[in-house]
């Protein structure tokens, strides 16, 4: 159980200490209370809305039911629109697909940051002549 200073951290910022933070054994309960406070709660360089999709994303790709709940919840109390919820998940599996298809395939990653490096900057070209048109 965290030490008494986090457990009234919580019930400051959070109305009650959460039943999943009460199983953590120390010295990491306190620790993970931080890690918590501070990078979801805490004035980050992310927005809490760019938290919200970022973390959204890792859930849904994680597959966590837990995560996914929570996230969509912090994302919808961050003005987060149903259809951006959606297709925030959308990228997720889109980017869970090609994961599985590099890693399946044995793409070399090397090759791949090159190849990748040359399509942005092909990208970077064409908008900058669009710009000038």
């Amino acid at each position: 159980m965290a030490s008494q200073q986090s457990v009234q951290e919580m019930e400051e910022a959070l109305g009650r200490v959460p039943e999943w933070m009460e199983p953590i054994a120390e010295p990491a309960s306190d620790h993970s209370w931080a890690i918590f406070r501070d990078l979801l709660l805490g004035d980050t360089e992310l927005s809490s809305r760019e938290k919200a999709l970022v973390g959204l994303g890792a859930a849904a790709a994680m597959q966590c039911p837990y995560c996914t709940y929570f996230h969509k919840e912090e994302a919808r109390f961050a003005d987060v629109t149903e259809s951006e919820l959606e297709e925030t998940v959308n990228v997720a599996g889109v980017t869970r697909y090609f994961s599985t298809l590099l890693h399946g395939n044995e793409i070399e990653e090397a090759d791949f940051a090159a190849e990748t490096d040359e399509i942005f900057e092909h990208i970077r070209e064409q908008q900058a002549a669009a710009a000038d048109d």
